[in-house]
């Protein structure tokens, strides 16, 4: 298996045309269960000079690059701090999941201020991100009988759950096992998905699979309810003070 961490990505970040503020891996691998075969989605934030923002053109605001090293495909993307930020107030867990990764492959002191900062974006709200998220996975399980989206679905309606409760961004599956009722086969499930990115859900019980699904569905509704994260952001001032300053610096 994989480790993204001990991969020397230097001169890949290096080439970077303009300072990275940021980047960490998600996907598989931050949420516990990548394959053998699965690629390192790196996601981060890099800064554009004032001048950009202000031309004629458009700017460059997210980019991408994917290349392969020793037959793994490595994806990054990043986006601009301003983009960033303002996805970070759109009540967005996704963003928030790159931020909070554990799996840090470049930092900076902006990100140890963004990730400060980000507990004042979260609200009661990200529970519909998380509902969406988990609604457009299923959907993918149903049309192609694959684990991968089936682990992408209790893992979001977990972690919406966990943190509705808490407070806490965790992504990690197996972590979550432990601190929110889940079916007791879902360890096997990301066994299983060691093996193969596109591995089969077989010996599931769709119509079992689909009432624990709709029965955490429920419990992600309640602990909304229930939640103390309150309605709207309290970060917004100091992340607009973050990203003049961090821009005017450049």
């Amino acid at each position: 298996m994989i480790d993204p961490l001990d991969m020397e990505l230097a001169p890949v970040l290096a080439e970077q045309r303009d300072p990275l503020l940021f980047a960490t891996v998600s996907g598989a691998h931050l949420y516990g269960f990548p394959s053998r075969d699965s690629d390192v989605d790196l996601r981060g934030v890099h800064l554009l000079p004032v001048e950009e923002l202000l031309g004629l053109h458009e700017p460059d605001e997210t980019r991408s690059r994917m290349w392969d090293r020793d037959g793994v495909e490595m994806d990054l993307v990043t986006h601009d701090v301003r983009k960033f930020v303002r996805l970070m107030l759109r009540r967005n867990g996704y963003v928030l999941e790159q931020l909070l990764s554990p799996l840090v492959v470049h930092t900076s002191p902006v990100h140890e201020e963004l990730t400060a900062l980000a507990p004042g974006v979260l609200t009661s709200h990200h529970a519909h991100h998380y509902r969406g998220f988990a609604n457009t996975q299923w959907r993918l399980f149903e049309k192609t009988g694959e684990l991968k989206p089936l682990l992408y679905t209790f893992r979001a309606l977990l972690t919406g759950i966990h943190l509705m409760r808490s407070g806490e961004v965790q992504a990690h599956l197996p972590t979550l096992l432990g601190e929110v009722d889940a079916p007791a086969y879902l360890p096997g499930l990301i066994a299983a998905k060691a093996e193969a990115e596109h591995s089969p859900a077989s010996g599931v019980e769709p119509e079992r699979i689909r009432g624990e699904v709709d029965a955490l569905h429920t419990v992600l509704d309640e602990a909304r309810t229930a939640s103390l994260l309150p309605d709207e952001p309290t970060a917004y001032d100091a992340l607009r003070d973050l990203v003049v300053r961090v821009r005017l610096e450049r």
